[in-house]
């Protein structure tokens, strides 16, 4: 009858999954945040700003010409969703893509930012008006 322990194998299994788990996340991130700040870079603000979490968002917020308070619309469930696609279509506008590829950036983002980042895309403005 199983009394609900964990042999020494079974944890030690857990937690190697466990590290490869983190160490895969932190490399996410990494690369994430590298490419985050390489738009920034290319929108005139520091590299180093894409890695400092609230602080990027509130860039990227600044790049697009929307308010610094709708960083408050991030923490709202669900709404958060609909904001992060109207942002990602502002940066898209930003450097002259268009709303297709601003929704791909927030659906398949590990693929887009990497793609905007290293692309020959320019910074050209934000494309609204601050409200």
């Amino acid at each position: 009858m199983y009394e609900g322990n964990v042999d020494a194998e079974t944890g030690g299994l857990l937690a190697l999954f466990a590290g490869a788990y983190l160490i895969f996340m932190v490399v996410v991130y990494l690369i994430y945040s590298f490419c985050i700040g390489k738009v920034l870079e290319k929108a005139g603000k520091p590299l180093w700003a894409g890695f400092v979490p609230i602080y990027n968002v509130m860039l990227l917020l600044e790049i697009v010409g929307r308010p610094t308070w709708w960083i408050i619309l991030f923490l709202i469930p669900f709404v958060n969703l609909i904001v992060m696609v109207i942002v990602c279509v502002d940066i898209a506008k930003s450097f002259g893509k268009d709303v297709v590829y601003g929704v791909l950036l927030a659906l398949v983002g590990l693929i887009m930012w990497p793609v905007l980042a290293f692309s020959d895309a320019t910074y050209t403005g934000p494309s609204v008006t601050t409200g």
